[in-house]
C-alpha cells in the first residue's frame, strides 16, 4: 500500500517489489544460519543481527519523513528495507533454534515440551503480527507512516534489551566449523571410491567418533538409502596404510548419515514452495482485492485493507490452543507420537488447505468482478465495488489454518531432522522456502503477464475490475494441486532420523 499510494508505483511492479524483498529477506537466512552454525554460534549471531535489524528499522522510519527530498527518500527507503532483510537473515533462523536448544531432548518431559514449543512460538509470532496489522496499519493509514514505522522500531529495541538481559541463563552451544565442508568431504570421498565394494575389496567401515559433543550429541543409525554415499565410509587398502585419516578420502558412518539427512529433506523442502507462493498472495493481491470493496464499519470507521491480515492471526490465536490442548493429546494416545501427528502429515494438511485458500479466493474474485460489471464499474479503477469485504474473510481464515499446519510442521521437521550442528540451517530452510515462493510468485506474475499479452490483454492490470485475477488464482491452484501429489510421494519415500546417544555407543 505504501508503494502504490505514497510512491505511486504500478500494481504489478509493486507486487514484484514486495515479493523480491520477501525473497531476499528469506534467502538471507541461509547466510545468517551458515555463520551461526559454523563460526559465531546462535547467541552471538542473534545479538549481532538484531542490532543490524534495529539499524535498518531506524533508517526505514527516517526515510518516510516528509521533509526528505524524493531523490533521497526512494533510495534510502529501499536501502533500509534491505538492511532489515540482512538483519532478519541472522535473527530469524537463530533465535528460534537457540530457544529450542534450551530443551533437553534426553528427558521425555522436555521432548513433549519441545513439541508444544513450536506451536506456542508461532503463536507468539502471530500475536506480534496481529498487533502490527491492527494497530500499526491503522496508524499508518490515519496518522502517519513515520509514526507507524517507529512502533516496530521501538519494539525491536526493547526485544533486544530483554534478550541481552537473559544472557546469563541460556544453554550455549559452540560452533563446529563449516557444515558444508563435511558435506563436500562425503561427496568427494564417495566419488573417489566409486569402484570400491564393501564386501569384496573393503576393509571395514570407519566408525571414528567425530560427533561434536554439544548439548545433545547423538550418533545416527545406518540407513539403506543413497547407498552410493556409503562408499565414503569404506576403508580401502590405501586408507588402511595411512597413519591418520584423510577426511577427503574417508568419512565416518555418522558423517555420511548426516549428509543423507540433508538429501532426504530436499524433496520435501522443494514441495513447500507451492504453499509459499500462496502465502505471497496474502500480502499482495488479497490486500488489493480488499482495497476495492466496501470496508466501512460505520459512518466514520473504515477498515484499512492491510488490516485483513489480522484474520489469519486471529484464526491461529484461536486454533493453536485447541490444537495443542485437545487435538495433540487425543492423537498422541492413538499414534504414540509426542506431537500427535508427524510433521510430514502436518505439512501435507497445510498444503491441502493452501489449495483450498486460493480456490476460495478465485471464486470470490469472480463474484466481485460480476458485481462490478453489474453496476457499470468495470472501467472505473478507483470505484468501490458495492460488495462487503467480509466475503474475503473465508480465504484469510483458511490461510491461517494452512499456516498453523504447514509452517509449524516445517519448523518441526527441519529442526528435528537436520544434523544437530546444522539446526540453524534447518530453521533457515523453513523461512527460505517462503523466500523462494515469493521469487516464484514474481516469476509467475511475469510469465502470466507475457503470455496473456500475447493472447490479447494482460491479466494483471492496475484496474482490478478489468484484470483476470480469478484466472490467475486458478493457475496457482492447479500448480499447487500438482505439487501436493508430488509431496505425498516424497513423504512416503522419506526415512526418519534414528539416533543413539553418544555415551551409549561402543566405537569399533
Amino acid at each position: 500500500m505504501y508503494l502504490t499510494t505514497i510512491m505511486g508505483i504500478p500494481l504489478a511492479t509493486a507486487a514484484k517489489n514486495v515479493n523480491s524483498w520477501n525473497g531476499v529477506s528469506s534467502l538471507a537466512l541461509f547466510i545468517g544460519a551458515f555463520f551461526a552454525d559454523s563460526y559465531l554460534g546462535r547467541f552471538k549471531t542473534t545479538l549481532l543481527s538484531s542490532s543490524v535489524f534495529l539499524m535498518g528499522l531506524i533508517l526505514l522510519t527516517t526515510s518516510t519523513a516528509t521533509k526528505i527530498p524524493q531523490n533521497i527518500r526512494t533510495p534510502l527507503f529501499f536501502s533500509a528495507l534491505y538492511i532489515t532483510a540482512l538483519g532478519e537473515g541472522g535473527h530469524k533462523p537463530c533465535v528460534q533454534t537457540f530457544a529450542a536448544d534450551q530443551f533437553d531432548e534426553n528427558t521425555p518431559e522436555q521432548r513433549k515440551a519441545k513439541s508444544s514449543f513450536f506451536n506456542w512460538w508461532y503463536l507468539g509470532i502471530v500475536v506480534g503480527a496481529t498487533i502490527a496489522v491492527v494497530i500499526i496499519v491503522y496508524v499508518e493509514d490515519n496518522v502517519s507512516w513515520t509514526v507507524g514505522f517507529s512502533i516496530p522500531t521501538i519494539a525491536v529495541g526493547l526485544a533486544l534489551a530483554v534478550f541481552i538481559f537473559g544472557c546469563l541463563t541460556y544453554r550455549m552451544e559452540r560452533p563446529v566449523g563449516s557444515p558444508f565442508t563435511k558435506v563436500a568431504q562425503v561427496v568427494v570421498a564417495a566419488v573417489r571410491k566409486r569402484h570400491v565394494v564393501e564386501t569384496s575389496n573393503g576393509r571395514g567401515l570407519c566408525y571414528d567418533d567425530d560427533v561434536s559433543h554439544g548439548l545433545d550429541a547423538r550418533k545416527l543409525a545406518r540407513t539403506n538409502q543413497f547407498r552410493c554415499l556409503d562408499k565414503a565410509m569404506i576403508i580401502d587398502e590405501r586408507d588402511s596404510l595411512m597413519k591418520s585419516r584423510n577426511p577427503w578420502r574417508l568419512c565416518s558412518v555418522n558423517q555420511v548419515e548426516e549428509v543423507k539427512l540433508i538429501v532426504r529433506l530436499i524433496p520435501i523442502w522443494v514441495c513447500t514452495f507451492a504453499y509459499a507462493i500462496i502465502v505471497a498472495q496474502v500480502h499482495t493481491f488479497f490486500i488489493k482485492q480488499a482495497s476495492t470493496m466496501q470496508r466501512s464499519l460505520g459512518p466514520k470507521v473504515s477498515i484499512p485493507p492491510a488490516s485483513l491480515q489480522v484474520i489469519p492471526g486471529i484464526t491461529i490465536l484461536i486454533s493453536v490452543p485447541i490444537y495443542d490442548k485437545l487435538f495433540v493429546p487425543s492423537m498422541r494416545n492413538i499414534t504414540k507420537i509426542p506431537s500427535g501427528i508427524s510433521s510430514l502429515h502436518r505439512i501435507g494438511i497445510g498444503l491441502g488447505l493452501s489449495i483450498l485458500t486460493i480456490a476460495i479466493a478465485a471464486l470470490v474474485e469472480n463474484m466481485r468482478v460480476g458485481v462490478a460489471s453489474k453496476h457499470g464499474l468495470i472501467n472505473d479503477p478507483k470505484a468501490i465495488v458495492p460488495m462487503s469485504v467480509g466475503w474475503l474473510v473465508p480465504q484469510f481464515v483458511v490461510m491461517g489454518l494452512s499456516d498453523m499446519f504447514a509452517y509449524v510442521g516445517m519448523q518441526e521437521l527441519f529442526y528435528d531432522q537436520m544434523p544437530e550442528d546444522m539446526r540453524s540451517m534447518g530453521s533457515a530452510l523453513t523461512n527460505g522456502a517462503i523466500g523462494v515462493g515469493a521469487f516464484m510468485s514474481s516469476a509467475i506474475i511475469v510469465t502470466v503477464q507475457e503470455m496473456s499479452k500475447k493472447w490479447g490483454e494482460e491479466w494483471l492490470v492496475n484496474d482490478l475490475n478489468r484484470a483476470h485475477l480469478d484466472e490467475f488464482y486458478w493457475v496457482l491452484a492447479g500448480f499447487c494441486a500438482l505439487d501436493l501429489v508430488i509431496y505425498v510421494l516424497a513423504a512416503k519415500w522419506f526415512v526418519w532420523k534414528n539416533t543413539t546417544q553418544v555415551d551409549q555407543i561402543v566405537i569399533c
